[in-house]
Parts: C-alpha cells; structure tokens; sequence
C-alpha cells in the first residue's frame, strides 16, 4: 500500500458536507431577482422561490414526513416539482420522482417498493391514483397539485372538490405554512432521491442518489458545461428550460446547475408543441436538453420556419436516443445549435457531453455535424473504459470496440433491494452500461449500438443506430427505426420502420434504391439495406421517450410471421 501523509483533522475546523441545500443557498447571493416561470400561469424570483421551499418544508414537516421518509411526486414539469427537488431532499428525506408514464402496476410497484409516505399528485393523475390507492401500503398523506389556482379559479379550493383522505391543495398549503425553515446538517452520503428504470424484464429497478453524488454531478455540469463551454449557459444572459421530463434522471442534473447559477428558469408543463415554441420565443429560452423525438417535432413544426429569427439563440442538448445527421442537419438549417451527450439513469446521468476544440470550432458545417453526432467527449472527473467479452480493456484508437464501463463520483452504488442486478451493475468494479463503443485519442465517444441491438448478419456486425443515421439522410425521411430479426440463412437480418415527412410518398423500393446507390458507390456495406421497410405514423416509444425495439422486434416478427404463414 502507498504510503500517504494525511491532514489530521482537529475539533475546531468544521468542514461542511457537500447537500443540496448548499446549492439553494448559493441561488440567493447574486442574482435574487432572476425569475422562475411555469408556463404562462405562475412566475417568480428566487427570493420568493426559497421562501416557498421554506414553506413547503414546514407541509412536509407537519405530514409526518421525517429524515429519512419517501416522498412521491406525479407532476409535470413545473416550479413545483423544482421546489421538490431542494425542499424534501434539504429536510433529510427522500424525494421519489414517479414516471406517470409506465402503466397503473408498474406505477404500484414503484410506489410500495419505494416506501413511499407522503405523495404530491397533480390532478391530472388522479385516475392512476384511483386505479391503484386501495392497493397503496405505505401511503399515509396526499396533497393535490393544480393548476386552477393560477388562472383565476377557486375550484380547486372548495373543500368539496378535494379529495377527503387529501391533507389539501399545494398553493394553500403553502400560504398557510410558516416561511421560516433551518434546513439541518446531516451526513452528505444520505440518501436524496430515486426513480425507477424499466428494462427488458422484470419489475422496474429503483436507481437511488446521496447528496453528495448530485451535488458532484453539478460541479461535474458547473465545470464542462460552463468552464469549458462545451454548452456555452451563462446566467447572466441565457434562459433554461428542461424538456427532458424532471421525473426522467433529475432533468438531467440542470434544475440543481440553473438554481445553484440563480439562471432564469422556464417550467413548461404538460409538453404541447405550440405552448413550447410560444415560451421558447416569449421567454427568450437558449438553452435545452431533449430526446431526438421532441427536437424532431419542434423542427417539423409548420411554425418552426416561421420563428427562424428566435430559434437561432436556441441551444440543445441531445440525449437519450442517438441524433441522427438528418435531424442534426434540420436544426442547424433553423439556426438551432445542437449537441449530443451521453449518460444513463444509473449514471445521474452525464457522462459525455459534445466539446469542440478550437480547431473543431473552425471546421465548415458539414463536418462540424459528424462531431456533434457524436455521443460527445468524456466529462471531467469519470474515468471511462472500453472492455471485451473476458474483461479486458480495448484500446482508444477510435476504431476497437468494447463495452463502455465507467468509475467516477456521481454513479449509483446498485439498485435498491435488488443486490443480484447491482452486483452485476458493478461486475468487476466497473458500472456497465451495455453500451458498445469506440473511443478516439482525444476523447470522443462514439456509440455503436447497445448490446442488445446489434445486429448480426453474415457474420457481420451491423449497428442499428449506424443505419438509421443512414436512413435520416433520405430525403423524406422524419424518423426511423431498425431492428435485426431471425433469418434462417443470415442468422440476422435488419428491418426498419419509417415515419414520412408531410408532403411525402416515398415507396420501400424508392428507399432502398437510395441506399443501393450508395453501396454501389462504396459509401455503404450491403448488408445496409434492409430487408423490410414499413412506413408508420409513428415510432414506438419508451416512457420517456426513447425508441422501444423491445416492442419493435415483437411487433415486426409477428407481423412477418403472419404474413409467411397466410
């Protein structure tokens, strides 16, 4: 063992643990007198913002919530869920964000295996809560959400419209409470929060945080987002508004960084196009984090060219799926500067977020796409590795391929209750994420496909996410999907679903003549064009918005098998 020389540490220096009410505290020495805004209902500043945080505390408090306890909330993204995030977690007890979007029972199973005590719902979901509330076992209070409050109703206050085993509605709970709080010390490995993620099987895994963990992910954003510019968001002039549910992985760590920086925040609720693209140029938004699918419905919409002039402030982070160059090439023709990154929900998530250097800065458009669809550069403090079948490392030439395994100071320790998953999580004192990769000399990642979704096909190994790169810059093409299904002489061979862009008639043979065009040219290997093409209204879609091949496969391989045994 090393020998080291330590600091000894003396009674009378105090070192602060590293919690989130540090990062409130820092939201009122600069800027107090930056706005909160949710919607076009409610806004605020910061001042008013920690009183409300104080406020909501002294509710908690008088519900029986105590160190330690779970606290649910089923809300869309609002300057509630953002009081959530900093007052549960600063009393000590645990904030559960619950994803509204995964059916009753796996909803149940969430909330009891959570242990959840107190839940704040917003009226909206009321009919899950109806569906599943008898089968509830460690519920004991309810307080409603609703946004009747702020458009001049008082429905919502009639008692009679409350639910009666409901300790009462948000915003009068909160006038009612007193405005004082001394959020306590307490250790910084204390657990803050946690969510469920879904996977191929069983039940959802509970993925939990300390404050220490987000804490450190904030000072990982505050370093490569702001010190490095890697998404130049200054708050002093941009504007930041989330649509990545907040339910979905914390927002992506950026409530914590925009509080922390006292920026202007923008809260826009229930996700609707028109309100999106109203606030995103009444507001003055500039800064943005999405999956690929709201990008793609913000960039096709007829009212999207019509606001050219506003999107061009507009910058967004891409997670989530990968982003294809055609959408990439769509943004940018807006105006729009687009970047990926890189992380999932056992991770906080960053792990990589798109940098250009000076040199890349400088490098035309065309090619400056390439990078951005990358799935971005390494973050300061994760140490990142590429590893084989037997665990071996593999070589950051940008070209060998391994599984992406990771170490660094905001990754969850497993998963909660669920040793066997989490151990496996950590096989070998690295967290795998089942993502294949290669990694360059200089520190971009570029995804080839997740473990399960590489298709493999005369022996060859194709990327699912390669070919619907392809298939994005076919002119026509919105969106796309490929999955590899059985075939008896190839072992694999690829189909794609394929979502039209308006005005648009494009033919399964139109499209693979494009792309046999390129195989002739040598731009493509042949086993790029699928073997089925079927033009759909839609992509199936995760809950949060990720493109579902689980679903696909299934959905595709009885369809084929239907029409070979008619």
């Amino acid at each position: 063992m090393i020998q080291t020389r330590l600091i000894p540490r003396t009674a009378e220096a105090q070192e602060p643990p590293m919690l989130i009410k540090t990062l409130l505290a820092q939201s009122l020495r600069y800027e107090p007198q930056r706005e909160i805004v949710y919607r076009n209902l409610f806004r605020m500043n910061y001042v008013d913002f920690n009183r409300r945080v104080r406020q909501l505390a002294n509710v908690l408090a008088d519900s029986g919530v105590a160190p330690g306890d779970t606290v649910a909330v089923l809300d869309w993204d609002s300057h509630r869920y953002l009081e959530c995030f900093f007052g549960v977690t600063s009393v000590g007890a645990i904030l559960h964000t619950v994803n509204v979007r995964l059916s009753p029972a796996q909803i149940l199973f969430t909330m009891n295996h959570a242990n959840d005590k107190v839940v704040l719902i917003h009226e909206d979901f009321l009919p899950i809560l109806t569906a599943i509330k008898s089968q509830l076992t460690t519920v004991e209070n309810y307080i409603i959400l609703s946004d009747k409050v702020y458009t001049g109703s008082t429905t919502i206050n009639r008692l009679s419209d409350i639910p009666t085993d409901f300790l009462g509605e948000y915003e009068a709970l909160l006038t009612n409470a007193p405005s004082e709080y001394d959020f306590p010390d307490f250790d910084e490995n204390t657990w803050a929060t946690s969510f469920y993620t879904t996977g191929t099987t069983g039940n959802p895994k509970g993925v939990y945080f300390s404050h220490r963990q987000l804490f450190m992910h904030t000072m990982g954003l505050l370093t490569y987002i702001i010190g490095y510019e890697a998404m130049p968001f200054r708050g002093s002039s941009d504007v930041y508004m989330p649509i990545t549910p907040m339910f979905h992985v914390h927002a992506w760590g950026f409530p914590f960084l925009a509080t922390m920086m006292s920026a202007k925040q923008v809260y826009p609720g229930r996700y609707e196009p028109e309100l999106l693209l109203k606030l995103l140029i009444t507001e003055e938004v500039t800064l943005s984090h999405c999956v690929p699918t709201i990008l793609n419905m913000l960039v096709s919409s007829p009212a999207a060219e019509k606001y050219r002039e506003n999107l061009s402030r507009w910058k967004v982070l891409i997670g989530g799926s990968a982003l294809t160059k055609g959408l990439a090439k769509a943004a940018t023709e807006l105006g729009i500067t687009v970047m990926s990154g890189y992380g999932m929900s056992e991770t906080a998530p960053v792990m990589a977020v798109g940098y250009l250097n000076e040199q890349e800065k400088a490098l035309p458009t065309a090619d400056q796409l390439e990078l951005r669809t990358r799935a971005g550069r390494i973050s300061p403090f994760i140490d990142m590795r590429l590893m084989d079948d037997d665990g071996n490392f593999v070589p950051h030439d940008g070209h060998s391929l391994g599984e992406i395994v990771a170490r660094g100071p905001w990754l969850t320790q497993g998963y909660y209750e669920d040793p066997e998953r989490g151990a496996d999580l950590w096989k070998g004192g690295w967290l795998h994420t089942g993502d294949v990769a290669s990694v360059t000399p200089d520190n971009w990642v570029i995804i080839a496909d997740r473990t399960k979704d590489v298709i493999k096909t005369g022996g060859e190994w194709v990327s699912s996410l390669d070919m619907e790169d392809v298939l994005s810059q076919v002119d026509g093409v919105a969106e796309s999907a490929v999955v590899g299904l059985p075939d008896d002489r190839w072992g694999e061979r690829p189909h794609a679903l394929i979502v039209q862009k308006p005005g648009y008639t494009l033919t399964t043979e139109g499209v693979k003549a494009n792309l046999q065009a390129k195989v002739e040219r040598g731009e493509l290997h042949k086993w790029y064009v699928p073997d089925r093409i079927l033009f759909v209204p839609e992509i199936p879609k995760t809950s949060v918005g990720k493109i579902d091949k689980k679903r696909i496969r299934s959905e595709m391989k009885d369809l084929i098998l239907g029409v070979q045994s008619a």
